[in-house]
């Protein structure tokens, strides 16, 4: 049975959403503390996630970037926000599709059907799901753990978040910013220090299995990743 963690405020559409989905033989958890979605999500390890964007304290986007730090589990943003701008942020935060309430309970379902298929039934990739690759380089998103041609060394939590963005922005440069709100958790601060701290930590590991300067330091601006392994 596959499960679904809807992460909606509003109970009425919540509940007709469970009642509904439930009939396709879906496990479906409602979010009980919107303070501790992170927590509930990692506990229920559902295999797909319906995302609501106006929530109490963060709106979905930031969840969906928390989320994603740590899983590439599928996300459906279901809003009643219906711009174009909210759906090309839902899909640049992290998301796999955007359903605009009021929403057709069949299409819902289908959407569903189609990203279950294509994540883990008939059309599934024969890439491992919890594997991030270039080229020789991947990055273990279950095992925290980075390797390269045989050599790989074991990443702590803010190490592995920041070598994830790295890795999927691959070229791009990553602002300060968005590299601290990365890693900060709600609990604990992060300050620019934490930030190159870990930074250095991330290079000493990857220089650890071989891979040299390949997070630079861009002036003014933040970090970028680059290819060097593929060149040695």
């Amino acid at each position: 049975m596959k499960k679904i963690y809807l992460i909606e405020d509003d109970k009425k559409i919540a509940d007709l959403l469970k009642d509904y989905l439930e009939k396709y033989e879906y496990d479906i958890q409602l979010v009980q503390e919107f303070d501790r979605i992170v927590e509930e999500f990692q506990a229920f390890e559902p295999h797909l996630i319906l995302l609501d964007i106006n929530l109490p304290s963060y709106d979905g986007f930031y969840w969906c970037r928390k989320i994603r730090s740590i899983s590439n589990c599928p996300i459906i943003f279901i809003s009643a926000r219906d711009s174009g701008m909210d759906q090309v942020m839902a899909i640049e935060n992290g998301g796999d599709d955007y359903i605009t309430k009021p929403f057709n309970f069949d299409v819902v379902q289908a959407k569903i059907k189609g990203i279950m298929r294509r994540i883990y039934g008939e059309y599934a990739s024969s890439t491992p799901i919890d594997l991030l690759e270039i080229r020789d380089l991947s990055l273990h998103l279950t095992a925290m753990e980075v390797s390269l041609n045989g050599h790989k060394a074991i990443l702590t939590k803010n190490e592995f978040i920041l070598l994830k963005a790295f890795m999927e922005n691959l070229n791009n440069v990553l602002s300060r910013t968005f590299l601290l709100e990365m890693l900060w958790d709600d609990e604990h601060f992060v300050d620019d220090n934490t930030l190159s701290v870990n930074i250095t930590r991330v290079r000493k590991k990857l220089e650890d299995i071989g891979v040299h300067q390949s997070i630079q330091t861009v002036r003014g601006a933040g970090y970028k990743m680059i290819d060097t392994w593929s060149e040695q």
